[in-house]
C-alpha cells in the first residue's frame, strides 16, 4: 500500500501558492494551505479540495501550531512548500524599522520557523522541503532591499538545512524570476507594462504559476530523490541586460 502524500503550502490561498496547491491536489496529494485569512473561494483540483488554516507564520508559536494542526488532521506531513512571502516597494530610507522587520520575518524567519517545527514529521515520512526563493536573492534591486536580503538568506538556509537533515529530509529552493500575476499589475504599472517586462526575459514571457508548480512537483517526486541543497532557477533564462534594450531602441 502506497502511503498518502501530504503537503503544506504556505501562502496557498492565492497567486503562486494557489497554483502550487492546485498542482499538488491534481497529483494526488492531500494538501493543506495557510494564509493570514482563509480563502474566499475553495482551492480545489482533480475533484479534491485543500484544507485551509489561518495562521501568521511570522510568529514562531503560530508556525509551530500550524504544523501541529496539519499533522493532527492528516496524520503526517511529507512536503513543506515555503511559499508565503513578498514585500511592498519602498526604499530603506523611507521604510520604518517595523516594516523591515516584517519583510525579513515573512521571507526568512517564517520558513525557518516552519522547517524547525516540521522536522520531526518530515523525518518520519522521509519527506522534503521546497523553499520558494527569488531572483531578488541573486541580484540587487532598489525598493526591495530587505526582501532581496531575506531571499538571499533563504538560499543559504536551504543549503545549510540540506546538509543538516540529509539523508532523511531533502531541502531545495526554486529561484523564481518575474511571475505573470494579474494581482501584481498595479505593482508593474499596468498590463501593458507587464508585457514589456516579459519581453526582456529570454523566453519572451514571465513565468506562469504552472511553471513554478511543475518544478515543485518534480522536486518533491522520487525522480529528484538525490537532489538536495539545490537552487533551481525558474526564470526563463534570466533578464536581458538593460544595455541591449537601449542599443536596440537607438538603432
Amino acid at each position: 500500500m502506497v502511503e498518502r502524500q501530504t503537503a503544506l503550502v504556505t501562502g496557498g490561498t492565492r497567486g503562486l501558492g494557489r497554483a502550487i496547491a492546485e498542482r499538488l491536489l491534481a497529483d494526488g496529494y492531500d494538501v493543506a494551505i495557510c494564509g493570514r485569512r482563509l480563502p474566499e473561494t475553495p482551492v480545489a483540483a482533480g475533484g479534491r479540495e485543500a484544507v485551509a488554516f489561518a495562521a501568521d507564520v511570522r510568529d514562531a508559536a503560530a508556525a509551530e501550531g500550524l504544523i501541529g494542526q496539519v499533522v493532527d488532521h492528516f496524520g503526517g506531513l511529507s512536503l513543506l512548500v515555503n511559499n508565503a512571502g513578498g514585500s511592498p516597494e519602498v526604499s530603506v530610507a523611507d521604510s520604518s524599522a517595523s516594516l523591515i522587520e516584517k519583510v525579513i520575518a515573512l521571507n526568512l524567519l517564517a520558513p525557518l520557523f516552519l522547517c524547525r517545527a516540521a522536522h520531526a514529521a518530515l523525518t518520519a515520512s522521509q519527506g522534503s522541503v521546497v523553499n520558494i526563493a527569488s531572483i531578488s536573492g541573486r541580484r540587487a534591486a532598489p525598493g526591495t532591499v530587505a526582501y532581496g536580503a531575506a531571499k538571499a538568506g533563504l538560499l543559504n538556509a536551504t543549503q545549510g538545512l540540506a546538509m543538516e537533515w540529509a539523508p532523511d529530509v531533502r531541502v531545495n529552493a526554486l529561484v523564481v524570476g518575474l511571475v505573470e500575476n494579474p494581482e501584481q499589475a498595479e505593482h508593474y504599472g499596468c498590463a501593458d507594462a507587464m508585457a514589456r517586462i516579459g519581453a526582456i526575459v529570454p523566453m519572451r514571457r514571465m513565468a506562469r504559476g504552472s511553471d513554478v508548480a511543475g518544478a515543485v512537483a518534480w522536486l518533491a517526486s522520487p525522480e529528484a530523490a538525490y537532489i538536495t541543497g539545490a537552487a533551481i532557477e525558474v526564470h526563463g533564462g534570466g533578464e536581458l541586460p538593460a544595455f541591449l534594450a537601449l542599443s536596440q531602441s537607438e538603432a
